[in-house]
């Protein structure tokens, strides 16, 4: 990165160091993000492609493994859970989930423990050797499968039993258990190449997300708001402040007097026209201009004066407050929280007021606010703040959105 605070004694010099300062350390947030998904995702695209087991593994285990048939996986703390009511569960897919959401170790309501032991995963079926005997879910026989979003419960329906029934597992490694019972399945099915294309199509879509180091300002980008202690911010309240002191000085300013009483008026008319009467004709006309003009300038007095009148007289306006964006960043477009249409084509300015994430203009979506503060323009894509703690809260606007 190239030097910029080698002179500090410019405000452009400064202001080219913070934002070097902050484009990098954005970057380097993302980045870190971005290697270690990219390291969970090529560890379960090795772990699907050579994921498969022996018979030696299940030396010591009670249980007598079918001809061809070999030990995957061994979990040695699991749960028998099974349905107090008949349900249908979803039929099997192919399909892995390659980003679970975080798991509570609770158990969902209806679901009840019969029986603790032994979870073998082979690449037949998945057993559970409890203390009151084993249980088997044949993959051939599987009519049901579904995964609790939200507790580490698998459940599995069979052809041979009516009530379906599942494990409850320790939260740190269901969704370990959740993948390879998956591949598993694949793999009896002959199917194992639909996971592995799954895996490399988000490897692909991975790669291209991934953040680019962000280019070097220098001094000579530096705008004249960087000059000012909170940059354009801070401008923006200042002219605000300098909007509301014209309408308070207005609002205070003292009544102008009064016009003249009516017998004044008719003593300068008197005098007026005798004056004119005493004139030859020849001065007749400049005189009668004369006080033609004055007529105009009192009447046009009076009518500033009764104009200042009625506004001392009236109430003083309330003062213009700034809107309420509903806990949003404060900015001058109006972008805030509160209920409105979401924003599909923000202005070209909005990144000088809002904390934009790398590749911000690359977004299809609306904008969003991401659990970190910055803001993202793909709201709507299962993906977006993927590298950001996640979607917070959607950005709307009162107006109407073009397109």
């Amino acid at each position: 990165m190239a030097m910029t605070d080698s002179t500090g004694s410019t405000w452009r010099y400064q202001w080219a160091y913070r934002q070097n300062e902050r484009r990098q350390r954005v970057f380097r947030e993302a980045d870190g993000a971005w290697r270690r998904r990219d390291e969970e995702l090529r560890r379960l695209r090795t772990l699907a492609e050579e994921f498969g087991g022996s018979a030696d593994a299940g030396a010591g285990l009670p249980i007598e493994l079918d001809p061809g048939e070999t030990v995957c996986w061994v979990l040695p703390a699991a749960r028998l859970v099974e349905v107090r009511r008949a349900a249908v569960l979803p039929a099997p897919e192919l399909t892995v989930t390659l980003r679970p959401g975080p798991l509570r170790k609770r158990r969902p309501d209806g679901v009840r423990i019969a029986d603790t032991g032994i979870a073998v995963i082979t690449n037949r079926r998945l057993v559970l050797l409890g203390g009151r005997g084993r249980r088997d879910w044949a993959y051939g026989k599987l009519t049901g499968l579904a995964h609790d979003p939200c507790a580490p419960v698998t459940l599995i329906q069979v052809l041979d039993r009516r009530r379906a029934s599942g494990l409850l597992l320790p939260s740190d490694v269901a969704a370990d258990f959740r993948f390879k019972l998956s591949v598993a399945f694949a793999d009896a099915i002959e199917q194992r190449e639909v996971v592995l294309a799954q895996l490399d199509e988000a490897l692909a879509e991975h790669t291209q997300r991934k953040p680019l180091r962000p280019p070097v300002v220098t001094p000579a980008q530096a705008r004249l708001t960087g000059f000012v202690l909170g940059g354009a911010r801070t401008l923006a309240v200042a002219a605000g402040v300098a909007l509301l002191v014209p309408a308070a000085l207005i609002v205070s300013a003292p009544s102008a007097p009064s016009a003249p009483p009516d017998s004044s008026r008719t003593e300068v008319a008197a005098a007026a026209t005798a004056g004119l009467a005493a004139e030859p004709p020849a001065a007749t006309s400049t005189a009668t201009a004369t006080a033609s003009a004055t007529a105009a300038t009192s009447a046009t007095s009076a009518t500033a004066a009764s104009a200042a009148a009625t506004m001392a007289g009236s109430p003083a306006p309330s003062p213009i407050a700034a809107p309420d964006l509903c806990g949003a960043p404060t900015n001058p477009l109006g972008y805030g929280f509160c209920a409105g249409d979401p924003i599909r084509k923000p202005v070209t300015e909005v990144c000088d007021w809002l904390d934009c994430v790398p590749g911000f203009w690359d977004g299809r979506g609306y904008l969003v606010q991401c659990g970190n503060g910055s803001v993202s323009l793909a709201g709507g894509s299962p993906r977006v703040c993927g590298q950001h703690d996640g979607v917070w809260r959607t950005f709307r606007t009162l107006s109407p959105q073009p397109g």
